[in-house]
């Protein structure tokens, strides 16, 4: 019988096993999207057990778990490694055909060669096998970075980062770039006039520059811009609930944050002005500087309050939103291109029902000056799994170009994320193989075709952003 997680896994026909195996498999993983601590990287962290690498942080693991009804004192709590562990071990049998499944067992197998089903009964062996092979300097954090032929990372960044393991990294002389990722949602986070404060103090500091108006917010991060963009920062990003673009005045954006910098709660409506006013000067820099930005969009987050107050925020507690924000996305991209201002962006949804809406909206402002300039984002968050990356691509194949899509990304905080890269590829060259097979793309272009699944898997990426 063959192991679970075997060489053509999810490759359903003979094209598609060419496809992947001669074509995809083979290529560097650009991970432009991640949470990696660069710390980590840096000081070329060793983890300490299986549990550390898998379970600490992972979110989407913590889900799961208390699904199954384990005591959080097994998730977030201060319970032993062996005994979290354990309770995942007992959960992973009730995950068949959630993606954690697929994932738990290609991450065994790419990472550590453990071809077994973890179940309560292997718990015990597997755990001392990956432990054992973690105390070996060759499963460091850099070494699995090597070991997945990964060729650069972008982690995200707040704009007062010091950047400095990014900085140490690079002066290591480390083969995989790690660059920082501009992530200025703070600088815009004004519902909270006290913690906002906070923060503009912060840039304040870190800037030398003196912040009284909203001018000088522009300024200050103009100044924090050009350190990012000197440290090899080549992307922004933005998580929101929704897009903005409501009208104000100078005037208006002057009241606004002397209000809040003031401790008074904003209203809705000064809070929509402030947030559509920041996002332009943030498209601004970005096209100056030949940036891609990226847009995170539609969720709402920490919506367990008695949670959020024992174990605090991103613990697993966010949904998707429903949100109608076509006219503001499809207004903000506009008055961007309106002063010749919009750059390379990037759009993911979190909602699939917005999948038809984005696909239309980015062929709004394609333009001609670069190939797939304006790009529907990855299957992203609830949606990077089987399902929703082929619901991503089907639109993408039908509402745009998917020759030209920029590929996946792993949008993890894991050493072992990347083979969220070979899933994703599998399933491509699945999708593609299937349509050759049926007649529906002529194999007489297997040329073409196999040049396609390289550049989605690698090269798209690589021209797109040019690191």
């Amino acid at each position: 019988m063959k192991p679970f997680i075997h060489e053509n896994f999810l490759l359903q026909n003979e094209t598609a096993v060419h496809l992947f195996h001669d074509h995809a498999k083979k290529l560097p993983i650009i991970d432009y999207h991640c949470h990696l601590n660069p710390q980590e990287v840096a000081e070329d962290h060793k983890f300490r057990s299986i549990t550390e690498l898998w379970l600490g942080g992972d979110h989407y693991k913590w889900r799961a778990l208390r699904t199954n009804g384990i005591p959080e004192k097994f998730i977030t709590g201060d319970a032993s490694d062996w005994d979290k562990f354990q309770k995942w071990a007992e959960t992973m049998p009730y995950c068949m055909r959630n993606p954690l499944y697929h994932w738990t067992h290609l991450e065994l197998k790419t990472c550590f060669g453990i071809d077994k089903v973890l179940n309560p009964q292997t718990a015990k062996e597997i755990y001392d096998e990956c432990n054992e092979k973690l105390a070996s300097p060759e499963f460091s954090a850099r070494n699995l970075m090597l070991h997945y032929n990964v060729e650069a990372v972008c982690t995200t960044d707040d704009p007062v980062d010091s950047l400095e393991y990014h900085k140490q990294v690079r002066e290591s002389g480390f083969k995989v770039k790690v660059l920082p990722t501009w992530r200025p949602d703070m600088a815009m986070a004004v519902e909270n006039p006290a913690a906002y404060r906070e923060y503009i103090d912060k840039l304040a500091k870190v800037s030398g520059v003196s912040i009284n108006c909203f001018d000088d917010i522009v300024k200050a991060l103009l100044v924090r811009h050009k350190y990012f963009e000197q440290m090899g920062c080549r992307l922004s990003d933005h998580g929101m609930e929704e897009f903005y673009a409501d009208d104000f005045t100078q005037k208006e954006l002057d009241e606004i944050f002397s209000k809040v910098y003031g401790g008074t709660n904003l209203t809705d409506i000064e809070i929509r002005k402030f947030k559509s006013a920041m996002l332009i000067e943030f498209g601004k820099m970005d096209a100056d500087t030949g940036w891609t930005q990226q847009f995170h969009y539609g969720v709402i987050r920490n919506q367990n309050t008695k949670m959020f107050n024992l174990i605090g925020k991103d613990t697993g507690f966010d949904s998707m939103s429903q949100v109608m924000t076509a006219k503001a996305m499809n207004r903000y991209l506009d008055r961007l291109n309106s002063m010749d201002k919009l750059t390379k962006t990037i759009i993911y949804n979190l909602n699939p029902s917005d999948f038809e809406m984005v696909g239309t909206t980015i062929g709004n402002f394609q333009d001609g000056s670069v190939p797939g300039k304006i790009q529907l984002g990855a299957g992203w968050w609830f949606l990077d799994q089987k399902n929703g990356m082929e619901q991503q691509m089907q639109v993408l194949s039908m509402l745009g170009l998917l020759s030209r899509f920029v590929g996946m990304l792993t949008d993890s905080r894991s050493f072992v994320s990347y083979a969220r890269h070979e899933y994703f590829r599998r399933i491509l060259c699945n999708l593609i193989g299937t349509d050759v097979e049926k007649g529906e793309i002529p194999a007489s272009e297997m040329p073409r075709i196999e040049q396609m699944i390289e550049d989605i898997s690698y090269y798209n990426a690589k021209n797109f952003f040019k690191f």
